[in-house]
């Protein structure tokens, strides 16, 4: 289930690069006024040579091709947003499980069964945070990945998702294997998100 805040924050993000979008492809004054201008040749019966007219559409063409570029970034860096939200969204959910188990620990009225149950829930949270960091990292250095995401969202299932605008069938293997090695027998689901969204 997504939380309010996620779909707060996913809102926000597409307003954003809506407007963003919008404002690249908005008129800007010098546009105006070459509109102007034609409108004034024709008004006064000169015309406008077909170099000119060229010479108009490859600007023309030049500022779609930058506004694209910055879309890209815009989406570049709302994933890497995205990526960040997550973590901090696991990291807080495991910080509150940590707190719990440490009121256990610290309880007088938790059996030592308890209190050992809970130690080792708590390895078992530091463990996790280490193996799905050492992923990434060898994920991102190995294979060449801008932005990588594990998450463990059961004791069997992992979900790793790679920033990439592609994804054959050999690399999610490799990812699959790497995984493997790293957190034993799970179920690993691989997903991808390039650039462009």
């Amino acid at each position: 289930m997504i939380k309010k805040q996620t779909i707060w924050l996913l809102t926000m993000l597409s307003l954003m690069i809506v407007l963003s979008v919008y404002y690249l492809n908005a008129p800007r004054d010098g546009e105006m006024a070459l509109f102007d201008d034609q409108e004034q040749d024709e008004l006064t019966g000169e015309t406008i040579s077909s170099e000119e007219v060229d010479q108009v559409l490859d600007q023309a063409g030049e500022q779609q091709g930058d506004a694209a570029k910055e879309e890209d970034g815009t989406t570049a860096a709302n994933l890497d947003e995205y990526f960040a939200s997550v973590r901090t969204e696991i990291s807080n959910q495991r910080s509150m499980e940590k707190e719990r188990l440490e009121s256990i620990v610290a309880s007088s009225e938790s059996s030592s069964d308890e209190v050992n149950q809970a130690y080792e829930a708590m390895k078992e949270i530091e463990m996790l945070d280490v193996k799905e960091g050492n992923l990434e990292a060898q994920l991102k250095a190995v294979s060449g990945y801008e932005g990588v995401l594990v998450r463990n969202v059961s004791d069997n299932n992992l979900v790793v998702t790679v920033q990439a605008d592609k994804l054959t069938a050999e690399e999610a293997n490799q990812i699959m294997l790497e995984a493997q090695n790293e957190f034993g027998d799970v179920k690993v689901d691989v997903e991808y998100h390039g650039n462009e969204g």
